[in-house]
């Protein structure tokens, strides 16, 4: 059984070149694409709806009795009020499970046209070609692609879709799903366990370092959608990895809400890294969960960016189980008009000689609200645990906001905690300057901000790292509201 008795504690004190290809579809990937639609459920959210996802994907018994239970859990749980204001979001509203007319492949050429032009022209396959190891595409609910190098497939690597792995690998998928991520967390992660569809299995066998990235792509395109994704991810001891994910979403004056889930463990002396670049619509609630759970001498690296959606609640955790475990997070948001971008990363010490860095960086313009929230515990009898927590928010204008609200609870004497954190906005006297050099006051402004994210875009391969600058320097030019 994985459900560790350290994630029940953790839970209590929780609850308190390719490039060139991405760039030229920033302008449009907000834009809806034309195309079939299999089928889908009525706005709204039952037992019968319930149900017909579970149908859809043919799963075990467990699995639809797994389902409503978090369904009733979802209906006694209250939704947040400590963060943005969620009061204008209709439940009743969404679209849970939506298929696109395509079953899913591991050829491109058999996805329909208009679905595959999508991805096209985010660059994915180019991608998979010249860079990494297995790519995933999802469409509202399902998967259209996902595939895996051969080369890695002979080391035992699994890399499927989340629906064919219950499938193929019952067992393994129920010692592990929602054992990081208890669905009693919170209202959406209960919500996620009772309409999840779709999403990533990666499984990376004991001592196989998988050099190249493996990548995830999630587009969410029907108006009022929801997608609810869940990423499962396994790694063995003394194994090594990347997986690298990307969401979009189109502009409609509708809501969207994106619920995933991504749980994550990894084994002694191992060591992976999770990068992201959520660049969702202003009409999207962003209220995704992520965890990781870390073993002994273990280092977990999370890398984010987000320049998109209404509202964000997102809070990457990692629990350093095993002594000597390490956690990296590093992450930038922007908020621009009407949008509350509420981020952070949690880091739990449950263990000796464990250590962490948090890196948060955010930009705020046109009114737009940014906070850091996050937290830091240290269980008693963690000694000689280091963590140290850096947040900068710049501001490009005077009607913006950037608020901090660090949480820590140490109770353990023989430790070193720092928390750092400086807000500021653009200078007038550096604006002046590289006027002076001819550049104009935008672009000034855009070269200003480059280099204030550059630390985190650093850490992203190159294609998301193009991906988030340009997100960012469009915003800027409001090209996007």
């Amino acid at each position: 059984m994985v459900k560790l008795d350290v994630i029940q504690e953790v839970e209590q004190t929780e609850n308190k070149t390719v490039a060139e290809l991405r760039l030229t579809a920033m302008q449009d990937i907000f834009n809806p694409s034309n195309f079939e639609i299999k089928q889908k459920t009525e706005p709204g959210l039952n037992e019968e709806v319930i149900r017909r996802i579970s149908e859809f994907n043919q799963e075990p018994e467990w699995m639809l009795q797994h389902r409503l239970k978090c369904f009733e859990i979802f209906k006694e749980k209250a939704i947040p009020n400590w963060g943005p204001d969620l009061s204008k979001l209709d439940f009743d509203k969404i679209v849970y499970f939506s298929v696109p007319n395509s079953d899913p492949s591991n050829n491109w050429e058999k996805i329909p046209k208009e679905i595959r032009e999508v991805y096209e022209k985010l660059g994915i396959p180019k991608a998979e070609q010249e860079a990494l190891a297995g790519v995933g595409a999802q469409m509202e609910s399902q998967n259209v692609y996902h595939r895996l190098k051969e080369q890695w497939e002979n080391q035992g690597v699994i890399f499927e879709d989340f629906s064919i792995a219950l499938k193929k690998y019952p067992d393994l998928i129920k010692k592990y799903f929602m054992k990081c991520v208890s669905p009693s967390l919170h209202k959406f992660a209960a919500l996620h366990g009772a309409v999840f569809s779709g999403g990533t299995f990666l499984f990376i066998p004991k001592g196989v370092q998988v050099t190249q990235p493996l990548q995830a792509y999630f587009r969410m395109n029907e108006r009022s959608a929801g997608q609810f994704e869940h990423t499962l991810i396994i790694i063995e001891d003394e194994s090594e990895g990347h997986y690298i994910e990307g969401c979009s979403s189109p502009i409609y004056n509708e809501s969207g809400l994106h619920a995933g889930c991504v749980e994550i463990f990894l084994g002694k002396n191992s060591r992976f890294r999770y990068s992201s670049v959520e660049n969702w619509s202003k009409n999207t609630y962003n209220l995704n969960t992520k965890r990781a759970i870390v073993d002994e001498n273990s280092v977990m690296e999370w890398v984010s960016g987000n320049a998109g959606s209404y509202v964000t609640m997102l809070y990457p955790s990692t629990v350093l189980k095993g002594k000597g475990a390490r956690a990296d997070h590093l992450s930038i948001v922007y908020a621009g008009k009407n949008q509350n971008q509420d981020v952070g990363s949690k880091v739990f010490h449950m263990a000796a000689n464990t250590s962490s860095k948090i890196i948060s960086k955010s930009i705020s313009k046109d009114g737009g609200i940014t906070t850091y929230r996050g937290m830091v515990k240290v269980k008693k009898g963690a000694k000689n645990c280091k963590s140290i927590v850096e947040c900068s928010a710049l501001m490009v204008d005077n009607q913006s906001t950037s608020n901090t609200v660090p949480y820590t609870e140490i109770d353990e004497k023989d430790v070193d905690i720092a928390h750092e954190a400086t807000v500021g906005k653009i200078s007038s006297e550096s604006i002046f300057y590289l006027t002076s050099r001819g550049l104009s006051e935008e672009q000034a402004k855009q070269m200003i901000v480059s280099g204030f994210i550059e630390p985190i875009t650093k850490e992203l391969p190159l294609e998301y790292a193009v991906e988030l600058n340009k997100l960012i320097e469009l915003e800027m030019d409001n090209d996007l509201s």
